[in-house]
């Protein structure tokens, strides 16, 4: 019988081909696949989360475990679409327009996948429009980026217009090299993340998952 354990810490050190074989007999041997992708994936995850925030993991070796993961994922999907699992939320995700940066964005969309969440990648230079269409098509939280101080107030301009198509439902959550929690209270953003694994927790905490 697969241990979760042996997922979660071969997720860890980024062996993709031993988490997709070791998920894919889970699978087989019946087990529930709520409790591998919970005890599995998203516990693996959320050590490389730890690790990150604590500097004893670099951008690189979160890439790999993202990578180990989204391996597991591929089989795992379509078992838990049988089996009506819901992920944690949909959340949105971009770089604001004018810029063109994508690594922060990448490990901020890779860290929410690997806690549940259901992530669309709005990609780069995304304009206010492209946000608010995804906010109408049941994203909870739109999380924007930007590493330009000059494409920050790209941001200022998303939250306006969320408000003007009455959508203060739906939360915003700023990040970036730039970004500050100063800046997010000076244009109303609901949060701020100074990093991948910490954006995570707040998406969690704006809605109370």
């Amino acid at each position: 019988m697969v241990e979760l354990k042996e997922i979660a810490d071969n997720l860890i050190k980024g062996q993709a081909p031993k988490v997709k074989e070791l998920v894919g007999e889970a699978v087989k041997g019946g087990m529930d696949v709520k409790k591998i992708l919970s005890d599995g994936l998203i516990s693996g995850m959320a050590v490389v989360g730890v690790k990150f925030k604590s500097n004893e993991f670099y951008v690189p070796e979160v890439l790999i475990a993202a990578r180990a993961m989204h391996a597991g994922m591929e089989i795992l999907e379509p078992e838990l679409a049988k089996a009506g699992v819901e992920p944690l939320a949909k959340v949105s995700i971009g770089t604001v327009k004018g810029d063109l940066h994508d690594i922060g964005k990448n490990l901020v969309s890779m860290m929410m996948r690997g806690a549940g969440f259901k992530v669309d990648d709005l990609g780069i230079d995304v304009s206010p429009e492209k946000f608010i269409e995804s906010a109408k098509n049941g994203s909870q939280v739109l999380c924007l980026s930007a590493l330009l101080t000059t494409t920050m107030p790209s941001m200022k301009g998303v939250v306006d217009e969320l408000k003007k198509a009455g959508l203060g439902n739906v939360k915003t959550m700023i990040g970036g090299a730039p970004v500050t929690q100063n800046y997010a209270d000076e244009i109303g953003s609901d949060g701020y993340a100074p990093d991948a694994a910490s954006a995570v927790d707040k998406a969690k905490e704006l809605l109370g998952v």
